[in-house]
């Protein structure tokens, strides 16, 4: 052990032969009196990070948002450029806290999107990408598939429509009759069904826990607690102000890459860039069903969408756990990290309501918003919509569970946006919408991300 006090000047040289010096600390507080390279396992106030505080030289590559689309992007830039230095800045104190770490964990084929749009492209081939990952690294998943079910004969257009979807995007799956689905599903009410033969589960923490393994094995630098205050460019760089309990406060960097998830229009904005979308918060409650009734559920079972929106409707998934999660609904959040119906940020909830496009949205789909805000206060109406899909389902085999908030972007004339959004800068490059699939996606993002960026 180091027997070093807080008030003690403890330097190396910097990483990568570059000029200055770089402190590290083992806590964020020095309240053990330690200090020095790496981790004091006997320091009971170890942080969860090594803070690098970098005196005069500017990173090549500075990632905002530790999710798992930041992960990825970091990653990705590592390995197309090994000898560049890179920062990823996450403000929690924990990586993949916020949608990542909220999701359903499911390994999405790409069915659903428009052929030839980003979310259809990089989906599927996410879908493989992030099974070989798994596979490459012992991760645990599942590809046990799932059902897309029609309940009535009205709903069996659109179930064609999303059959021919899927076979544009080069998506395994098959038609199936009632009889069929139930050979699958016992205990599922159909009238036709699609058999997605590829859709799988995962744990996105783990793959997130094994991106932030390999990024410090590529000697890149992570940051927690390290909100991102306000952004200056400098020349041919961009100067990042910080507050919250990273002992860094400013640093530096050539090429800005924003990942940021529910603030990633705030961060564009900082830039003097003007987004062509809003992000708007919707929070997507969930329900657990009681593990005596788990055996109602073998796999994944999903709904009909409306094709108007880019949400999928209330859903059986099985967890990696064993677990079966019911959900999500999606209902307008008053704040954007707001977990709970009773979060308000009035900051969040004024710019919503001062956005021209949300009551565009809200003059065409009202109804619809005010079903979704019933199901949210009514466990009865909640279970009534998971009957359609599997009637023994009742409300008394319901649990509340987690909650997740989707960053969906928000167009002024009040259409949401399908597709995911990448703005390109000269110096810095701009994830604006980001939701599901972009966990599926998140290593194939990377790589466009990669692609797009034009460094010397």
């Amino acid at each position: 052990m180091l027997e070093i006090t807080p008030e003690s000047t403890f330097r190396y040289p910097a990483l990568k032969g570059e000029k200055g010096y770089a402190s590290i600390v083992c806590c964020r507080t020095l309240r053990c009196g330690h200090s020095g390279i790496g981790y004091m396992p006997e320091c009971r106030f170890l942080a969860t990070e090594v803070l690098i505080s970098r005196m005069d030289t500017p990173y090549d590559f500075v990632v905002i948002g530790g999710g798992i689309v930041g992960l990825s992007t970091a990653l990705s830039i590592a390995e197309r450029w090994p000898d560049k230095s890179i920062a990823v800045l996450e403000k929690e104190s924990k990586w993949a806290f916020h949608q990542t770490g909220n999701n359903s964990g499911v390994i999405h084929s790409g069915i659903y999107y428009e052929p030839g749009s980003l979310k259809a492209r990089l989906c599927k081939a996410g879908c493989e990408s992030i099974v070989q990952f798994c596979e490459e690294h012992k991760l645990p998943y599942e590809r046990c598939g799932k059902l897309i079910v029609a309940t009535s004969d009205d709903e069996v257009p659109a179930l064609e429509a999303i059959y021919q979807k899927g076979l544009k995007n080069g998506t395994d799956v098959v038609k199936v009759t009632a009889a069929e689905a139930r050979e699958i599903e016992p205990h599922v009410q159909c009238v036709q069904a699609l058999h997605v033969k590829t859709t799988g589960i995962v744990g996105y923490r783990a793959v997130c826990e094994k991106f932030v393994e390999l990024l410090r094995a590529k000697g890149a630098d992570l940051y927690l607690n390290a909100r991102v205050k306000d952004i200056t460019e400098k020349g041919d760089e961009h100067v990042l102000e910080m507050t919250g309990e990273t002992a860094q406060k400013t640093l530096r960097g050539r090429f800005l890459v924003n990942c940021a998830g529910l603030f990633c229009d705030r961060i564009a904005k900082k830039l003097g860039l003007n987004p062509p979308a809003k992000i708007v918060p919707f929070r997507g409650e969930y329900y657990e069903l009681k593990p005596e009734k788990r055996y109602l559920v073998k796999t994944l079972i999903y709904p009909v969408p409306n094709p108007e929106f880019p949400f999928l409707g209330v859903h059986f998934t099985k967890m990696i756990d064993g677990s079966i999660h019911a959900g999500p609904n999606a209902v307008l959040s008053f704040k954007r990290e707001g977990y709970k119906m009773t979060d308000i940020d009035l900051i969040d909830l004024g710019e919503t309501l001062t956005y021209p496009g949300f009551w565009k949205l809200v003059f065409k789909y009202g109804d619809e918003g005010l079903k979704e805000m019933w199901r949210s206060l009514s466990k009865a109406r909640f279970a009534k919509s998971l009957q359609k899909l599997i009637p023994e389902v009742t409300a008394d085999d319901l649990i509340p569970t987690h909650a997740g908030v989707r960053a969906q972007a928000l167009r002024p004339d009040g259409s949401l946006v399908k597709d995911f959004i990448i703005l390109e800068e000269a110096k810095s490059l701009h994830v604006i919408n980001a939701p599901s699939p972009a966990a599926t996606s998140s290593i194939e993002i990377g790589k466009e991300i990669v692609s797009r960026i034009k460094v010397a």
